[in-house]
Formats: structure tokens, C-alpha cells, sequence
């Protein structure tokens, strides 16, 4: 895109904030598409795969990226990180949008927006992961924001915040002790005794990408791929239509919905549904 802040895998220093402030005058000058020109552009896409069309939804919608990246200033991360992680949801949304089910593409897109910043803030606001359950991602993304002074919650508020957000006070006491906790570095000063420091960088080790782990896992799901596609073939094209529809679809169609394009009962089409499932299974097992 040829814009002043580009989609890189590398972040942006939190130092630019000019750049950013030229990045969005330029984005705020873009028009904004109007519900006819938003659906052809995404029918064009959406059939004839035009990358051209991809390319105007995107930096139509770019502004908007803008404006739900402001809301999550509050993390002590860099704008423009927050801006490149909610652009790579916004292409994320234009490609899995579908014109044909009569909503607008910002509507659509702030869910990925808001999701790709979420897991980004997960990733990067400590070293060290300080959510790992629902309660607590809830907890991570509102505590700040119900706390009203600063230092330790009473016995009050802490039974407000968990009666408000639907989680235990011990969780809310466990994600303030986590979010009140200090980071420690990594690795240790370039001036240090390795005697003397013994860091996390000493003694974990990283078996993420471990080249003949990742190998192997995409040979593997290569493999699966392969003989679900062969087995999906086998199938009769009513239980291919419902499985497809049921399972391999963003927008999961109801039994009843088909029930009624095939004109039989809904147990009839759990049936159906049912004994697909099992075919492919036992093809692929």
C-alpha cells in the first residue's frame, strides 16, 4: 500500500509519532466508498478474486483501524504497532467478507480489528503471559479501567469488579497482583558477570520453531487436508451441501434453515449430518 506507514513486520518506534501523524492525515484523506461502490467492488473480489478491489475495500477502511487503535493507547505500546496489527485484521475481514449477506464491511471488520490488536497486547505488553483463561483476558482488557485510584483494590471493589464482570474475587485479586507485578529482564546487561546473573535467557529454551517440529506438523496437516478432500468427494451431494454449510462456512447455517431447503424434518437433516461426519472419519481413519 502507498501509504506513509507500511503493513512490515517490523514495529515502528514509539519516537515516530510524526510519521504516524502524517500516516493518518493521508488515511483520513481517502474517501470513504459508498454502499454501492462497497459491493461491487466486494462482488469483483469475491468472484474474480481481484486483488485491485481487495486493495480499495482496505484503504477505504483504514480510518476506521485508526480510530479503534486510539482506544487501546493505554497499554504502553507503540500507536503504530496497534495500527499495523489492527490493518493486518482489517485484510484479514476483507477477505472473508461476504457482500451477499447485506452487512456493511466495517461492521464486519471490527471484530478481526479489535481481535488482531487483542492478540497482539496479549503477546507483547510482559514477557511473561499474565492471561491464560477467559476470566482473566476479561479482567486484563477492564481492570484498568474500573479502577478508580491508584494502588490495591478494598474488599469492596474487588467485589464489585468481580460481580460486574462475571468472575470470581479470586481471579480479580490474581490479575491485579499479576498487572502490579514488575517485569524482569530477559537477558541479562552487557556489563554483568555471568556468575553473578542468572536470567530466563540462561535457562529456557525455545522449541517453537524447531525446523523438523515444523516440518513435520505441516507434512501432517498436509496429509489430513489430502484425505479429508479425497473423502468430502465420496460423500452424496446433499450430505457434501449440509456438511459444507454446517461446518466449512463462516456463517454456520441452522438444521431447520436446511430442513426447510430440502423439504424434510430437521432430526432428517442431523441424520444426514451425523452419518457424514462418521463417513469421513472412518475414510480418514
Amino acid at each position: 500500500m502507498s501509504t506513509a506507514l507500511t503493513l512490515k513486520t517490523n514495529s515502528l518506534p514509539a519516537v515516530l509519532s510524526q510519521e504516524v501523524e502524517s500516516y493518518a492525515k493521508t488515511v483520513k484523506s481517502i474517501p470513504i466508498l459508498t454502499i454501492e461502490e462497497e459491493q461491487e467492488l466486494a462482488q469483483d473480489l469475491k468472484k474474480e478474486n481481484n486483488l485491485e478491489a481487495a486493495r480499495q475495500l482496505v484503504m477505504s477502511h483504514l480510518r476506521f483501524v485508526l480510530y479503534i487503535a486510539k482506544s487501546y493507547r493505554g497499554y504502553g505500546l507503540a500507536e503504530a504497532d496497534l495500527i499495523q496489527e489492527g490493518n493486518i485484521g482489517l485484510m484479514k475481514a476483507v477477505k472473508r467478507f461476504d457482500p451477499d449477506v447485506g452487512v456493511r464491511l466495517v461492521s464486519f471488520a471490527v471484530h478481526w480489528i479489535r481481535a488482531e490488536i487483542h492478540e497482539f497486547i496479549l503477546r507483547n505488553w510482559r514477557i511473561v503471559k499474565v492471561v491464560t483463561t477467559k476470566a482473566q483476558r476479561k479482567l486484563f482488557f477492564n481492570l484498568r479501567r474500573m479502577k478508580k485510584r491508584v494502588g490495591w483494590f478494598s474488599a469492596k471493589e474487588i467485589d464489585h469488579v468481580a460481580k460486574d464482570l462475571g468472575v470470581t474475587q479470586k481471579d480479580v485479586l490474581e490479575m491485579e497482583k499479576r498487572l502490579s507485578a514488575h517485569d524482569i529482564a530477559f537477558d541479562a546487561p552487557n556489563d554483568s558477570d555471568d556468575d553473578e546473573n542468572f536470567t530466563p535467557a540462561t535457562y529456557l529454551e525455545d522449541k517453537r520453531y524447531d525446523p523438523a517440529v515444523l516440518v513435520e506438523q505441516n507434512d501432517w496437516e498436509n496429509h489430513n487436508h489430502i484425505l479429508l478432500q479425497t473423502a468430502f468427494k465420496k460423500l452424496d451431494e446433499r450430505s457434501q451441501d449440509i456438511v459444507q454449510k454446517r461446518w466449512l462456512t463462516e456463517d454456520k447455517v441452522t438444521l431447520q434453515e436446511l430442513a426447510n431447503t430440502y423439504n424434510i424434518s430437521a432430526e432428517r437433516i442431523r441424520q444426514i449430518e451425523n452419518n457424514a461426519i462418521n463417513k469421513l472419519k472412518k475414510y480418514m481413519n
